[in-house]
Parts: C-alpha cells; structure tokens; sequence
C-alpha cells in the first residue's frame, strides 16, 4: 500500500513538473520542440499533446492522492491504474525520442542520451499497475 503512495506521488510530481516545465520554456524553438521536431514525430504528433498528456496525468495522480485517503475506493485505484497506464506510451514515445539520432543530448532532460529516464518511469508506472492489481485481487 505505501509502495502504491510513493510510486504515485513521485510520478505524478515528476510528470506534472516536466509538462509545466515544457510550459514555460518557449514552444517554437525550446527544447521539447527540437525533440519532436528532430525526432520527426512533429509532423505526426503536434506538440501540445504530449504538454497536456503530462500535465494530465500528474495532475489525476496528485488529485487522486490528495482527495482520497482510503484506498477502498473504487474510483482512486482506477485512477491510479488509468495514469500510470497512460504513462507507458508517452515514455515509449520519449524512449523512441532519446534514440533518435538528430536529437542531440543538449535538447534532453539532464542532457543524457541513452533513455535513463524514460525507462525508470515506464517500470515505475508496471509496478504501480502491478501492485495495485494485486491489492485489488487479495481483497476478493
């Protein structure tokens, strides 16, 4: 149960604060848009949606966090399992980005090439998935 707290607040912190960040920085030329311009998803996926999709989804783990102390409730662990399930594609997108030859390591969060980061919140977001299934089925 802790584990299912802390998992979710780290990923709803972290996915907020990066779609704020993309924010803030300008849109045109800052650095999410060199990734997905580089990256050749631009064309494909417009901008604005990966910001939203972040934003989103740490704002529906914080939400969920904040508004429901028990974890009885039906509506926090489908919460809980929507957003980090919706997690998994945007960090596989961000995986493709890092690997991406044109995108070079300046334009990437804390300048790493390799996809660290993408991959630690993909298995963050599987275990939260997978200890909230198991709460769920040891209840019944």
């Amino acid at each position: 149960m802790k584990s299912i707290k802390l998992i979710s607040w780290f990923l709803g912190i972290a996915m907020f604060m990066f779609g704020i960040l993309k924010v803030l920085i300008p849109t045109i030329n800052g650095w999410y848009a060199i990734q997905m311009k580089n990256s050749g998803l631009g064309a494909y996926i417009p901008i604005w949606v990966g910001i939203a999709g972040e934003i989103a989804v740490g704002s529906a783990l914080i939400f969920s966090l904040v508004m429901d102390k028990n974890f009885a409730n039906k509506n926090f662990r489908i919460i809980i399992q929507l957003a980090s399930a919706a997690i998994l594609p945007m960090m596989a997108t961000a995986i493709y980005v890092h690997l991406q030859p044109n995108v070079p390591a300046e334009v990437l969060p804390l300048k790493i090439k390799p996809p660290f980061i993408p991959a630690f919140f993909i298995l963050l977001a599987l275990a939260n998935i997978y200890l909230m299934r198991r709460k769920i089925e040891t209840r019944h």
